[in-house]
């Protein structure tokens, strides 16, 4: 029998009976004690019996029900393609098609989609429908939001099993977040800058791994220059921010310019995972022993304590068995300065 399609896997299943019900929680009861899996949706599910037992308003009860069915609904179109790297593309929905960041939008996401990544828009019009007509539909995710006006889905990606409509911003943006390898950022409004500067303070305080976030402005725009000029004297000269949290981000007018940064990113440096008070850099290729004291001497002050070491994966990550014979960087972090880690991995991809 033929495993059932990605359009198949994704198509609704009917509410499922009082016996299916009980017989599905009885399986959960009686699975191993060392099955993680099970043992969290069981957490999961004794959270929700609290929540009948706190007595809670109607409208608290909602949103705890639409935002788990969001999420598992999204984690689920998601998964299928989770082999996939993907760059989330935020910018106005009331750009032109005749507008030059329009055009920088669809050769952005086409440059993408040809280097192997695949896109995530917001699914509505202006730049989220040039990104998506120059991925393609096939590879394109759409992630909507419910909204009186402007935002219903473009016709590029309406009727894809790849768009997923929300109710709430916060189960949206987590999505864009989680499942991108990459960010873009085009000029846009309020929801913008709102994507934009979340994603910058989860990039800063070290609550989202390390990824690329390129801002996009067509040639003789200045719209993020001015951005720019705003951080640094409103917020760098203020000693607001950091100056190391610069590097988290870059600025270009140039399609081929974004993705060779998006690139070269991942040119040696492919991702991290914490183990206690050690962080685990996976690397693609190894560093040398004389690399490896030049990073000592250059960012120990990255260091709680301790020394970098080059090695194999620690225990807890054996259960990531195809990361396995990756080379690993691995410190005691101090988890102060993102910034600084950012420019750690700067530095590894241009050894």
């Amino acid at each position: 029998m033929n495993a059932p399609s990605k359009v198949q896997q994704l198509r609704p299943r009917s509410p499922l009976s009082k016996e299916e019900i009980l017989h599905q929680i009885g399986t959960l009861l009686e699975s191993p004690e060392d099955d993680l899996h099970a043992a969290l949706i069981k957490e999961l599910l004794t959270g929700v019996l609290k929540l009948h037992d706190a007595h809670l308003d109607l409208l608290d009860v909602k949103i705890v029900n639409r935002a788990v069915k969001e999420l598992r609904h999204a984690f689920g179109v998601f998964h299928g393609y989770r082999d996939r790297r993907k760059v989330s593309i935020f910018g106005s929905a009331r750009t032109p098609s005749d507008d030059p960041n329009y055009q920088l939008a669809f050769r952005f996401a086409q440059t993408a989609v040809r280097q192997g990544f695949m896109v995530i828009t917001g699914g509505a019009d202006g730049i989220m429908r040039a990104g998506q007509e120059g991925a393609g539909r096939e590879n394109s995710f759409g992630v909507n939001i419910m909204l009186p006006f402007e935002q219903g889905a473009n016709t590029v990606i309406t009727d894809d099993p790849k768009l997923i409509t929300f109710k709430y911003f916060f189960t949206r943006k987590l999505m864009f977040q989680k499942e991108a390898n990459a960010i873009a950022l085009f000029p846009g409004g309020f929801g913008t800058h709102d994507e934009g500067f979340e994603i910058l303070t989860l990039a800063q305080t070290g609550k989202s791994d390390p990824q690329p976030i390129v801002c996009l402005q067509a040639p003789g725009c200045d719209y993020w220059d001015d951005w720019s000029a705003f951080i640094t004297k409103q917020l760098l000269k203020r000693k607001l921010i950091n100056e190391e949290d610069l590097s988290l981000f870059m600025i270009t007018n140039s399609a081929d310019a974004a993705v060779d940064h998006i690139l070269r990113f991942y040119r040696r440096y492919h991702s991290i995972r914490f183990v206690g008070q050690q962080l685990a850099m996976r690397l693609h290729s190894p560093i040398s022993g004389e690399q490896l004291e030049r990073i000592q001497e250059r960012f120990s002050d990255l260091l709680a304590d301790g020394r970098f070491e080059l090695r194999g994966p620690l225990d807890e990550e054996l259960d990531e068995p195809g990361l396995r014979d990756l080379p690993r960087l691995v410190f005691n972090f101090n988890r102060r300065s993102a910034g600084r880690l950012r420019q750690l991995i700067d530095h590894l991809n241009q050894l």
